[in-house]
């Protein structure tokens, strides 16, 4: 197992983009604490020795005690060893944190640290309905570099109103605190939240594509100037500094997800999720029963999903793995369907290795899908 993965399903309010499981009602948390180790119980032939990461996400994980994270690792160590290079990934907000959790957190094991930042503009927090204001977020920051030398920073770009100088405003305000890892996410319309609704209405315009791509264009260039590597579309670390936990996800390592709506993978075909219900959650492991479904990926599926997961990464599409894990008619069908886009300069070999040009970056989930086989 290269990861475990505790979602965390509380937050203080309701970001208007966000689509994850989550309740704002916080009266369960107690009884989701208690089904996570539960479940754990009932898993616990999952567990190998072989752990990489633990990663607490969600939600918002910060609204847990450092005790109760504490508990969690003593927890999971019962069935396998914890160690100090092992990466201990908690996500915080800024409104949750202060110095001395923050260093509570570092005494009771955890090595890393995911910043929910999203943006320095108090009027961007306030249309993505963020509890933290940016003095907020800026001490937040201060405390975070003081404690862990390693972390990483959320942020948003293609926020409404805002422009090509404030994007980069906010990309300035952040490497003064020098962060090993970004992690930069468009800002998208998801169903059934509070933004779509409010896009549907009109009530707010989002930024045009050309908009958009010149934020994310300005921002790869800035960070690659400054030693950042882009090894995942919408992720940038220095030297030593790769997310373990999302590089295992990408490379198509092992995961066990523990709580409501966590995702399970057994690195090779299945996939299985909990039931996206705080309470039925927590009946079903009080009844000692798995609240999840599961499914094996078909092999063009699996096929599909290995090219979207690696044309987003630095390493790219392998064609001696596609031909190991699926075969040669697999690979000639990626050949063949990558040609126009090589004609195009939008992707490009090194090697065995099909990767995307610096150029088409901004493209690549598009491009992805037109070499997906639907069909074996």
């Amino acid at each position: 197992m290269a990861a475990v993965y505790f979602h965390y399903p509380f937050c203080r309010q309701a970001c208007h983009y966000c689509n994850f499981h989550f309740s704002t009602q916080l009266n369960h948390q107690d009884d989701v604490l208690e089904a996570f180790e539960g479940e754990i119980m009932l898993r616990k032939n999952e567990i190998p020795t072989a752990l990489e990461s633990v990663y607490f996400g969600g939600g918002s994980p910060s609204l847990l005690n450092p005790e109760s994270i504490e508990r969690l690792l003593h927890f999971i160590e019962k069935f396998t060893p914890i160690n100090n290079e092992m990466e201990v990934t908690v996500e915080v907000n800024p409104d949750d944190v202060s110095e001395l959790y923050l260093k509570q957190l570092r005494s009771i094991g955890v090595n890393r640290i995911s910043m929910g930042l999203q943006s320095f503009s108090d009027l961007e927090l306030r249309m993505m309905n963020r509890v933290h204001d940016a003095g907020q977020g800026n001490r937040a920051l201060e405390w975070t570099a003081e404690y862990f030398d390693n972390f990483s920073v959320d942020m948003i770009y293609g926020i409404p109103s805002s422009d090509l100088s404030s994007w980069q405003q906010n990309l300035e305000q952040l490497l003064t605190y020098d962060p090993p890892h970004l992690s930069c996410y468009a800002l998208t319309v998801e169903p059934k939240t509070v933004l779509a609704h409010r896009v549907k209405n009109e009530e707010v315009i989002m930024l045009d594509d050309d908009t958009v791509k010149s934020q994310y264009d300005s921002m790869v260039h800035l960070l690659e100037q400054l030693g950042y590597e882009n090894y995942e579309f919408s992720n940038f670390a220095k030297e030593g500094y790769y997310s373990v936990n999302n590089s295992n996800y990408w490379n198509g390592k092992p995961y066990m997800g523990i709580g409501p709506a966590a995702h399970s993978f057994d690195g090779k075909r299945k996939r299985s999720w909990n039931v996206s219900n705080n309470i039925k959650y927590i009946k079903s492991i009080r009844e000692e029963r798995l609240p999840s479904e599961h499914e094996t990926l078909r092999e063009n599926e699996a096929f599909n999903e290995y090219i979207m997961t690696s044309l987003r990464t630095s390493a790219g599409v392998s064609i001696d793995r596609i031909n190991q894990s699926f075969g040669i008619h697999y690979s000639s069908y990626l050949e063949k369907q990558a040609e126009k886009h090589i004609i195009d300069q939008r992707l490009y070999w090194n090697g065995d290795v099909l990767k995307v040009s610096k150029k088409a970056r901004f493209l690549t989930d598009g491009i992805a899908s037109d070499l997906f086989l639907l069909k074996n």
